[in-house]
């Protein structure tokens, strides 16, 4: 039996995790659950899976959360300081799937401690890629990448010498809009950006999926989990979301993840590595879908992937502000503030603006964060 942590159990990510847990009960021992704030949907996986702690964002759900759990033994805390106490507490495995920059300081909390971390938050190593990767070779912990991309890479990469790399591709579905003319784009709605056609996630890395800043900020995710050079990363449109990335060697052999649309099969591969789980995720049946295709993305309709690649080159603070950027413009497009195109437009207009000092650990990096986020109110403000 191993010791699990799911920090952000109750978004998609989470749940996708519980559900393969909750078919293994024998395999594991559940330490910590947090949430944001959905404090009874906390409350009732914290009883289902005997959790030592539940830890809900939210200071003001913490009432509800400890009404919930009264009786139960299971120890019940609120606030972010409380979030970074349980990642601490330590796991044998610790799944950081909280979303945004309100995940960084957890999961730094649990690389600390050592033990496999299931990485599922992009800001981690978007933001923080250096201090992160750091911090894993100094504390000697397993960084697992969760999302399919990332995860496809590193087991074509298992067994091989990444000095041999020509190319790693990572595949984009290209969403919702990957065959929309610009005038349509311009008055695309949040309903119809959040409408993925193969995943199901959440609003906010729907969005991104829509512009292609999901794939921008995989790109740099790459960067730093996979070091074969900038250069060496590239991206395709595959529509079917089947393959989920390949990796090229110098003999020309191309090796490819397939899998369903299930973000179940990336989670089993880190939950259970070096060894495989059972998952109740259908075979891949190739006849039935009958062909695969893959074409160039285009940068001047979606052109996140462009901003994105040359803030991974200036490194530094630069990814930390794109990031940044793109949630606060993000957020305003959910809101009907903004329209769908003024996006990346608002992202470049950020970067062009405000070039920090490349960050020397984490609170550095929180800090450009914060002055990143501000920049781009004020210039949404002006716009």
């Amino acid at each position: 039996m191993r010791t699990l942590s799911v920090l952000g159990a109750t978004g998609s990510v989470g749940a996708s995790t519980l559900d393969l847990v909750r078919r293994q009960p024998e395999s594991w021992r559940v330490v910590a659950l947090t949430a944001h704030s959905n404090a009874m949907d906390l409350a009732r996986l914290a009883h289902e899976f005997s959790a030592e702690v539940a830890v809900i964002a939210d200071e003001a759900r913490l009432p509800e959360l400890r009404e919930a759990l009264a009786g139960t033994g299971i120890e019940a805390a609120g606030g972010p300081e409380a979030l970074i106490e349980a990642a601490a507490r330590g796991a044998d495995v610790t799944v950081a799937a909280i979303v945004g920059c309100a995940g960084l300081a957890p999961t730094m909390a649990a690389i600390e401690q050592g033990g496999i971390i299931a990485l599922a938050n992009k800001e981690a190593l978007v933001s923080a890629g250096d201090v992160m990767t750091a911090a894993v070779a100094r504390h000697g912990a397993t960084l697992l990448p969760v999302d399919s991309e990332h995860n496809a890479i590193f087991q074509c990469l298992q067994g091989n010498d990444p000095a041999h790399v020509r190319w790693i591709t990572l595949t984009a579905s290209g969403g919702p809009f990957r065959d929309w003319s610009w005038e349509q784009l311009c008055v695309a709605t949040p309903a119809q950006a959040i409408k993925h056609p193969n995943w199901d996630m959440g609003a906010k890395i729907s969005v991104d999926s829509a512009t292609m800043f999901n794939k921008g900020l995989e790109l740099i995710e790459a960067h730093h989990l996979f070091p074969v050079g900038l250069d060496k990363l590239r991206i395709i449109v595959h529509p079917q979301s089947i393959v989920h990335s390949m990796v090229e060697y110098r003999d020309g052999s191309t090796l490819a993840q397939l899998g369903p649309s299930d973000m179940r099969v990336p989670i089993a591969s880190a939950l259970a590595w070096p060894e495989r789980m059972d998952t109740p995720c259908e075979p891949l049946d190739l006849a039935a879908i009958g062909e695969l295709t893959f074409r160039l993305p285009d940068e001047e309709r979606f052109p996140a992937t462009r901003l994105a690649r040359a803030a991974a080159q200036e490194g530094g603070g630069i990814p930390a502000v794109l990031n940044a950027a793109n949630e606060i413009a993000v957020a305003a497009f959910l809101a009907g503030q903004i329209s769908f195109t003024r996006i990346a437009a608002q992202v470049e207009h950020v970067l062009n603006a405000f070039a920090p000092a490349p960050p020397a650990c984490l609170s550095d990096v929180l800090a450009v964060d914060s002055e990143a986020r501000a920049k781009a109110r004020e210039l949404m403000e002006t716009a």
